[in-house]
């Protein structure tokens, strides 16, 4: 197993009482599961600019107000991953799925009903009782 770290930024996107979740588009390691919109933290890169630069990506926003909420390690067979999570509660442009993933706004009660990866279950579970 490799030992090196992924760290990696998740973003928490509210409108109103619904979070975000999108699809892993096929030809895309994990495919077809469900995960909170990020991506990698690139060298330099502070979680917020790698926050930042990750939605505008994938979802074509500007993030306005962010809070940093909580830090979570999984260790995947091919790789540990370290996610810092942050809520989104203010972004300004329409969400597009710059990436060609499926997108879908979710109630914490329902978050248990989509397929989402290992790492993101504790977040998903902690998101119904918040």
């Amino acid at each position: 197993m490799k030992s090196d770290v992924m760290e990696v930024v998740a973003g928490i996107l509210w409108d109103g009482d619904r979070y975000l979740a999108v699809e892993r588009p096929q030809g895309t390691r994990m495919a077809g599961r469900w995960e909170f919109p990020g991506g990698k933290i690139d060298a330099g890169e502070t979680r917020e600019q790698a926050l930042v630069r990750e939605l505008r990506e994938e979802l074509g926003i500007e993030c306005l107000h962010t809070e940093f909420w909580r830090e979570v390690r999984h260790d995947y067979a091919e790789f540990p991953v370290r996610l810092h999570f942050f809520h989104v509660h203010e972004f300004e442009g329409p969400v597009r799925p710059m990436e060609g993933q499926r997108m879908v706004w979710v109630l914490p009660c329902e978050g248990t009903d989509l397929n989402f990866l290992e790492a993101d279950i504790e977040i998903v579970e902690a998101l119904k009782s918040r």
